[in-house]
């Protein structure tokens, strides 16, 4: 398989995959900052399902697939596992992530979604999302170690 097949094969697995996880997360309700913001309150505790199951089919793949000594087939890379350390970044990181998804009731996957539904007020957090991301970068990309 050529770079170029590859590369049409892997745009379009993506996309195929973006358009499930989309569509998954308009109809468990996860696209409506009310309902998760009812989650997040103990209110509502339905997406604890959707997220369990979410975490679950991931879990076993990525547990499989690490396992399975093959590659990737579209990439043809090897599937392993990636661990990062628990560090200050990944603290302070979490934090402004959760701090965020409270304020706005919704995930950066979810917001999308959430304008697929017709939600365009969330267009503002979405907007702050890139803001935020470019000035993390920006920040990042000024400092020194």
């Amino acid at each position: 398989m050529s770079d170029g097949e590859r590369s049409a094969a892997f745009t379009t697995v993506v996309y195929v995959g973006g358009l499930v996880f989309g569509v998954g997360l308009a109809l468990s309700g996860m696209a409506k900052p009310e309902i998760v913001l009812d989650f997040l309150q103990l209110d509502d505790l339905g997406l604890l399902f959707v997220m369990g199951g979410a975490a679950v089919v991931a879990g076993v793949t990525f547990f499989l697939a690490a396992r399975s000594g093959k590659r990737a087939p579209i990439t043809g890379a090897a599937y392993t596992r990636r661990l990062k350390s628990m560090d200050r970044n990944v603290l302070v990181g979490g934090a402004i992530f959760g701090v965020g998804w409270g304020l706005s009731g919704i995930c950066p996957g979810a917001a999308y979604a959430s304008v697929g539904i017709g939600n365009y007020p969330i267009l503002w957090a979405i907007a702050g999302m890139f803001l935020g991301a470019y000035a993390q970068g920006y920040w990042r990309s000024r400092r020194t170690d």
